[in-house]
């Protein structure tokens, strides 16, 4: 992105038309980074000199931007005998002892103040003011630009720049989903409608929240780093050009990704992040996916916050969070709802809202928080998904299960008829014994039996144990009447229940 300064649009007709940089132009970002190159480890003041002379031959602005794209790939060092800090303290107390009234007592302070610091007079004076801005070294630059990615970033941040002061900006794109994320993620608020050219982002700009803000205008120039990563897009913007009001009009034909990545964003607020974060922690039986997708809603689609999909089954439950947000999306978002069919959703509504009731009208149902979404809520609405589907394939299997292996585990055979665990538990297996979580014949468990005796190491048992497919090592030694006795760290033994 550029200063507001350096935008170069035509108005001609009315329009608003950006000044984009051509394939003429590669000279001047060739010139642009060549005195960069020529002036690493001279200081700026020489550094802006040259650049103030292209500027004097060529366009000032597209020469100014093109110079601050590249100086954020510079490093700029403040170089000095002694630090410029020390050094003015000691030439200030120097001056004072001195009485300095002239160029020859500032002189005599100088080599006295110098003296005691162990640097040379001249030295002392070059570090006074090593710390100005004009006087910092180029240190060092970056090889992220030749004249054609420079070109490319330049045409990007002029775009950038325009959208600063969008009122709304309509997008297509051959890769929505990935733009509706970026959307979500930088917390801007959005409708995805349908046209008869297909579907249409509508991205409202910061009038519809209180008053325009330069960090929501920086949130729609972000969010044109994802639109132009796809292959096919278009972009039509309301731009508030001091009080008049614009179009801009920008295509996949106007602007080419620079060779970076799109910035990587966070998800759409605190809430969301600290949910998905702490719900991954869980050992449940239900897959969280990161905006899933559309949903039809009419003649529009709505994108849900999450989605759980369920192991053992295609089944998947929609979650939304409603933070937030103004009284008018509010409305867009419960007329939504209101039109969301077949499908199950689960609704997390802030409090300040107000509107759970209206939420629970639809046949929605809610989750109220505040400050963060509760986990425990949401486990228990899954959990009560989860008992109607363990239910519904409990029903479907035979009443005794006799699988031919001789050790098996619940989750392996759970897995075998495409079930949850809970709905196999509680079969009966005639040919099986319930050892832990896991079904093991009568007769591998007599040879295992005869195997262990009391005294035996813990690793020797375990040997055993691992030979006959068996896992769970203290609820079979449990079943076949042993305890572990503990040796410090050697170890452990077995020793008979009760012995």
């Amino acid at each position: 992105m550029l200063t507001k300064d350096l935008l170069r649009v035509s108005r001609a007709g009315g329009g608003y038309h950006l000044q984009f940089a051509g394939r003429e132009h590669r000279p001047l970002a060739a010139k642009v980074l060549g005195v960069f190159d020529a002036h690493v480890g001279e200081p700026r003041e020489a550094l802006d000199g040259a650049l103030a002379d292209l500027e004097a031959e060529h366009d000032f602005k597209l020469v100014r931007g093109l110079a601050k794209l590249v100086e954020r790939e510079a490093t700029f060092e403040t170089r000095a005998a002694v630090p410029p800090e020390r050094a003015r303290r000691a030439a200030f107390e120097a001056g004072e002892a001195v009485l300095v009234a002239n160029g020859e007592d500032r002189t005599r302070a100088l080599a006295r103040a110098a003296d005691s610091l162990g640097v040379s007079p001249a030295d002392l004076d070059d570090a006074l003011y090593a710390d100005r801005e004009e006087r910092g070294v180029l240190a060092s630059l970056s090889d992220r630009y030749d004249p054609e990615s420079l070109l490319a970033q330049y045409d990007l941040s002029l775009a950038q720049t325009a959208l600063f002061d969008a009122r709304e900006v309509r997008i297509r794109s051959d890769d929505p989903r990935r733009l509706v994320s970026a959307t979500k993620r930088l917390g801007l608020l959005y409708e995805v409608r349908k046209t008869d050219r297909g579907r249409e982002l509508v991205v409202t700009g910061p009038d519809a929240l209180f008053r325009a803000t330069r960090r929501y205008g920086t949130r729609f120039a972000r969010l044109l780093r994802a639109v132009v990563g796809a292959t096919e897009w278009d972009l039509r913007a309301t731009i508030d050009d001091r009080g008049t009001e614009r179009t801009l009009e920008l295509s996949d034909s106007d602007l080419r990704p620079p060779d970076t990545e799109p910035i990587e964003v966070s998800y759409d607020s605190g809430v969301e992040r600290e949910f998905a974060t702490r719900f991954a922690a869980l050992d449940l039986d239900w897959e969280l996916l990161r905006e899933p997708e559309p949903l039809e809603v009419g003649a529009s689609v709505m994108i849900p916050d999450f989605a759980f999909n369920y192991a053992h089954s295609e089944f998947r439950v929609y979650f939304e969070i409603m933070g937030f947000w103004t009284p008018e999306y509010v409305e867009k978002k419960l007329d939504q709802l209101d039109r969301v069919e077949e499908v199950e959703l689960l609704v997390a509504v802030d409090d300040s809202l107000g509107v759970g009731e209206e939420i629970e009208a639809r046949d929605h149902r809610v989750l109220p928080y505040s400050g963060s979404v509760r986990i425990k809520d949401v486990r228990d609405a899954l959990r009560r998904y989860e008992e109607r589907l363990v239910a519904a394939s409990a029903a479907s299997l035979p009443e005794t299960l006799s699988p031919e292996e001789d050790v098996l585990s619940l989750s392996t055979l759970a897995a075998r008829y495409g079930v949850s665990e809970a709905a196999v538990e509680d079969r009966a297996f005639p040919d099986h014994e319930r050892v832990g979580r896991t079904l093991v014949r009568p007769a591998v468990l007599t040879t295992v039996s005869d195997r262990l005796s009391a005294g035996q190491s813990l690793s020797e048992a375990e040997s055993v144990l691992e030979e006959a497919g068996i896992t769970e090592t203290s609820a079979a030694l449990s079943r076949l009447g042993y305890r572990v006795e503990w040796d410090g760290l050697s170890g452990g033994r077995l020793r008979s229940v009760g012995g």
